[in-house]
C-alpha cells in the first residue's frame, strides 16, 4: 500500500536554518545519488541493521505486485555501513518524492570514513539525516524467510526497475566500499540462484 510522506517529511526539518546537511544513504542513496551534492564520505551508523523489510509499491514493484527494498531496524551493537552526501537543503524537497512510500527524515549521528571525494570533515562525527521506514507504516512488510524475500525481489519490476538490480546494485556498491553485510550478500545469492 503507497503511504505519500511528502508533506510529512517536510515538516520534519530538524535542520532549520542549516547551510548545508548531511544525509545518510543505506540503500539505493549509496549507488543511485540522482542529486545534486557538495561532497561524499563513506559513513556509518550505529544500533542500525539493513534489512530488505520495506515494500516499494511505487519504484521496484507496483500496487499489486510490491518489491522490497533496505530499510533500517534497530539492532544493539550492529554498525550498518553506507554513503553521507552533504547537501543544500534544497536538495530534500525531490529526495521527499523519491523516499515518499513510507519513509520518513530522522536525524541520526553519523561517524565518517574519509574519501572518496575529499579527507573527512574536520570532525569524525556529525548529525545527519536517513529516510527511515519503519514497521508501523503501511508499506512495511517484514521479515519473511530467506527465500521469499530473494523469490518476490527476483520476480518484482515497476517504474524504476527491476527489483532485482536495486539488490543487485547495492551489493556490488557494498563491496566497492569494502563492506561486508551477510543480510544482502546472502539475498543476492538466493536472487542468482532463482
Amino acid at each position: 500500500m503507497l503511504l505519500d510522506t511528502t508533506a510529512l517529511n517536510q515538516q520534519r526539518n530538524f535542520f532549520n536554518g542549516h547551510a548545508d546537511i548531511w544525509l545518510f544513504g543505506y540503500g539505493s542513496l549509496i549507488w543511485k545519488a540522482d542529486f545534486a551534492y557538495l561532497e561524499r564520505q563513506p559513513a556509518y551508523i550505529t544500533g542500525w541493521a539493513r534489512r530488505f523489510w520495506q515494500g516499494s509499491h511505487d519504484h521496484r514493484g507496483t500496487p499489486d505486485s510490491p518489491g522490497r527494498v533496505a530499510t533500517l531496524i534497530r539492532a544493539q551493537g550492529a554498525v550498518c555501513h553506507g554513503m553521507a552526501y552533504r547537501i543544500t537543503p534544497d536538495v530534500l524537497a525531490p529526495l521527499d518524492v523519491r523516499e515518499k512510500n513510507g519513509y520518513l527524515r530522522e536525524k541520526v549521528p553519523l561517524t565518517f570514513l574519509g574519501q572518496p571525494d575529499k579527507a573527512p570533515p574536520p570532525q569524525a562525527t556529525a548529525e545527519g539525516l536517513i529516510y527511515l521506514a519503519t514497521d508501523d507504516n503501511p508499506a512495511f512488510l517484514g521479515d519473511a524467510p530467506l527465500t521469499d524475500i530473494a523469490q518476490q525481489i527476483a520476480q518484482a519490476h515497476g517504474p524504476s526497475g527491476s527489483n532485482k538490480a536495486y539488490l543487485l546494485n547495492l551489493a556490488q556498491a557494498l563491496r566497492e566500499l569494502g563492506i561486508d553485510d551477510a543480510h544482502v550478500y546472502s539475498l543476492e545469492e538466493q536472487v542468482r540462484r532463482l
